[in-house]
């Protein structure tokens, strides 16, 4: 069973979310916040696995909640997917540098809510190739890049581990890394994780942006 807490200060929301995750049988909802610190306090008691966290809200936005509890090492199996109205949102790219696991339109589908939870519980980003791309090319040549990472950081990778990093960055699955480079998807994945494993990377989220701020990839490339 996955637990998720969902984090909106609209009632109304809130309420249709429980609606919608409550109808899935692998699904439950353990708690509702209103305020980003009720959201941080409440992953601490609740032990959710997914947080649906919204960007706007009273006390401390989401983008500071989520920051908190991705910092937290007790709270290191948390993942914090983020809701948003608009899918290219300014805040995007800084919840993933803080430790989002990825984002959802609030214009989602019911079933696109569902398996977008079950996606970022599994471990998986929730970014699609066109939204990664979009994403990167959009906001990091923007005039706030954020901060830049030494690239012997990825002096611990394999030269093959270094090249699936670079495609997970161009956004490609693990089945499209796997027909590029001629692997199995299981290798591809296998790479993968151990590039996540190596970098401290929580998901596929962490590593696209770990890519671009040591310059192994860079805004433009398509590989």
């Amino acid at each position: 069973m996955i637990r998720v807490l969902i984090a909106d200060d609209q009632a109304l929301i809130r309420t249709g979310l429980r609606g919608i995750i409550e109808s899935a049988p692998d699904l439950a909802v353990v708690g509702e916040a209103a305020t980003g610190r009720e959201a941080v306090e409440l992953t601490r008691t609740t032990r959710a696995d997914v947080i649906l966290m919204d960007i706007r809200m009273p006390e401390i936005d989401g983008l500071q909640a989520t920051q908190l509890i991705t910092a937290d090492d007790d709270l290191a199996g948390v993942r914090v997917l983020i809701l948003t109205t608009f899918e290219l949102d300014e805040y995007v790219l800084r919840a993933l540098r803080v430790g989002a696991s990825g984002f959802l339109g609030k214009g989602a589908t019911p079933d696109e809510l569902l398996n977008g939870i079950r996606t970022v519980a599994s471990g998986d980003a929730l970014l699609s190739p066109k939204a990664t791309r979009a994403l990167i090319a959009r906001f990091l040549t923007s005039g706030d890049p954020g901060p830049q990472l030494d690239a012997t950081v990825l002096d611990v990778l394999t030269e093959r581990e270094r090249e699936v990093l670079a495609l997970v960055a161009l956004g490609l699955s693990n089945q499209d890394i796997a027909e590029r480079l001629y692997l199995a998807p299981s290798t591809a994945k296998t790479h993968v994780n151990r590039a996540m494993a190596k970098l401290g990377a929580r998901d596929r989220a962490q590593l696209v942006v770990i890519a671009y701020q040591t310059g192994l990839v860079r805004p433009g490339d398509t590989g």
